[in-house]
């Protein structure tokens, strides 16, 4: 049998293996379930129901009674919507290929090189943390602007392309290799390019799945700051896109709910294809070893 940990308070609810307990712990995973995935689950049905059901009713139905991709047609039909997606993916591929790179630079060196004013710059990472976006969207907007990038794709992923907390956790998880290691590589003459490249990034690729999925999905799902960028119609990303589907259809959720489940695919398939490396990023930097 396992023994707590000594500095560990058990709890006589949750930590006991009784009926009691066992009841505690999967009521606590249903509301969380019924709070995160819930409202996904009822979009997909929305978006299966037929125009002859009533999504108004007052005895909410989750399953469809007659499921049809009649909504996902009529949104193809109603705007380009691969297009859009493509532009959507153009600068989520900016966005993640940018803090990829940049994070990872900067990352490096907060955590191992030594040069002046290197806590003064990681003051100032952290202080950027603080400020909401809404406070420096208009000087970004200004920045864009005058670097000639409105009403561009370019221009959209430009201020997302190297994020602070991106480069925060990529320090941490550098932070937790152990200098051992690197010691021993620059004995041997190699180089700072050589000690990221074939020491470091092999032991931080968790972490890099980390940041590509959350870069991908604040990409992919922003709504306002390609709003304000973008003013061609053939350069709009699939979020902005889709709200055509609200003026259009105001009176039908369905179709609606499936441009939103759309936009979900791409999210769904990344994180699929990602999860392995996604879960074992997350415990990167929190221990070093």
């Amino acid at each position: 049998m396992t023994t707590p940990s000594p500095g560990r308070r058990r709890s006589p609810v949750f930590d006991a293996v009784t009926p009691l307990g066992l009841t505690a712990r999967y009521l606590t995973l249903l509301v969380i379930l019924a709070v995160t995935v819930g409202p996904m689950l009822w979009e997909l049905s929305t978006s299966l129901k037929s125009v002859f059901e009533d999504v108004y009713t007052a005895t909410p139905q989750l399953l469809p009674h007659r499921p049809t991709l009649d909504n996902y047609t009529q949104v193809a039909r109603t705007v380009p919507i691969t297009h859009f997606a493509l532009n959507s993916l153009i600068v989520a591929a900016l966005c993640v290929g940018g803090n990829l790179l940049g994070a990872t630079t900067a990352g490096y060196a907060l955590a191992r090189l030594r040069f002046c004013g290197r806590r003064l710059v990681l003051g100032l990472f952290l202080s950027t943390l603080i400020l909401p976006g809404e406070v420096t969207i208009i000087s970004q907007y200004q920045t864009v602007t005058r670097l000639g990038l409105g009403n561009s794709l370019v221009g959209v992923a430009l201020p997302a392309m190297i994020g602070a907390l991106n480069v925060l956790l990529m320090r941490n998880a550098f932070l937790a290799i152990p200098p051992e290691v690197e010691e021993a590589a620059v004995i041997d003459g190699a180089t700072v390019w050589q000690r990221l490249r074939h020491i470091a990034l092999p032991s931080v690729k968790g972490t890099l799945s980390v940041i590509a999925i959350l870069t991908f999905i604040g990409a992919w799902d922003d709504f306002l700051w390609p709003l304000l960028v973008l003013q061609s119609p053939d350069k709009l990303t699939l979020t902005v896109g889709l709200s055509y589907l609200q003026s259009v259809f105001a009176a039908d959720p369905r179709v609606i709910a499936a441009g939103a489940m759309i936009a979900l695919l791409p999210i769904l398939a990344l994180f699929t294809a990602l999860q392995r490396y996604f879960f074992r990023g997350v415990g990167e930097g929190a221990v070093k070893g």
